[in-house]
C-alpha cells in the first residue's frame, strides 16, 4: 500500500484531514520505532512492517470518540505511545487543546516516549510509574490498548477518573466476556464500535463508571 493510501486511511479513521507536517512527524515516529526496536521490545516485531495499519490508524480511530470538551487524557500502559502519542499529535493540530499524560512502568520505554514526543514537537507528560501507585489526575478521558482485561482496567483507572470521565479501550474478540465480567464489580454505561483495524475487535466506550457497593 502506498504512503498516500496510508494517509487517506489515517484521515478516515481520525475523522479529520491532517497536514503535511503531521505526516512528516508520523514518518519520524515510524523511523524511531525501527531504530529503537532492536534494543527495546516496543511493539510486536511482525507489526513493524505495517506500522501505519497496526499502530497509527488503530490509534487514530479513537479521536472522534474523545469528548469535545475533554481537556485531559491519560493513556495507561502507553508502551510505545499507542494510542496516546497519536492522539496528542492529532489534537495538537486543532483549536481544542488536550493535555496528554502517558503512564509507563518501564523506564526504557519512558525514555523512548520522551524522545518521540520531542522529535514530533509534542507537549505531553510522561510518567514512569505503576498505575497502582499513581497519584495524579483525575482525567477527562482514559485510554488503554492491549494492557489488561476490562475488570482490571477499571480497577486501575477508576481512582484516576471523575464522574464525567470517558473510558476508551481497544479490545479483541472476547470483549463481550470482559464487559460481562466487569459488571460483577462495576456499573457503567457501555457502548462499542467496530474496530477499523481488527475484524473481530471493538472499541469500548464507557461512561458513568462506579464501583458496585
Amino acid at each position: 500500500m502506498s504512503d498516500q493510501s496510508h494517509v487517506e486511511l489515517f484521515e478516515k479513521a481520525a475523522g479529520t484531514p491532517v497536514s503535511r507536517e503531521t505526516v512528516n512527524k508520523l514518518s519520524k515516529y515510524k523511523t524511531l520505532l525501527w531504530k529503537w526496536q532492536p534494543t527495546i521490545n516496543l511493539v510486536g516485531l511482525k507489526t513493524l512492517n505495517d506500522v501505519w495499519q497496526r499502530h497509527f490508524i488503530d490509534s487514530a480511530q479513537l479521536l472522534p470518540l474523545i469528548p469535545a470538551n475533554a481537556c485531559s487524557l491519560l493513556d495507561m500502559g502507553s508502551g510505545a505511545g499507542f494510542p496516546g502519542l497519536i492522539l496528542a499529535l492529532l489534537r495538537s493540530e486543532g483549536s481544542s487543546p488536550l493535555q496528554v499524560t502517558l503512564v509507563e512502568a518501564d523506564q526504557r520505554k519512558c525514555v523512548f516516549l520522551k524522545t518521540a514526543a520531542l522529535e514530533m514537537g509534542l507537549d505531553v507528560s510522561v510518567e514512569n510509574a505503576r498505575l497502582e501507585e499513581a497519584t495524579f489526575g483525575p482525567f477527562d478521558c482514559i485510554t488503554a490498548r492491549a494492557l489488561a482485561p476490562l475488570p482490571d482496567l477499571l480497577r486501575l483507572a477508576a481512582p484516576l477518573s471523575h464522574s464525567e470521565t470517558r473510558f476508551l479501550f481497544l479490545k479483541g474478540k472476547r470483549w463481550k466476556e470482559e464487559v460481562d465480567a466487569a459488571r460483577n464489580d462495576w456499573t457503567f454505561d457501555a457502548d462499542s464500535v467496530d474496530s477499523l483495524t481488527d475484524s473481530t475487535g471493538r472499541i469500548l466506550i464507557l461512561n458513568s463508571v462506579h464501583a458496585v457497593k
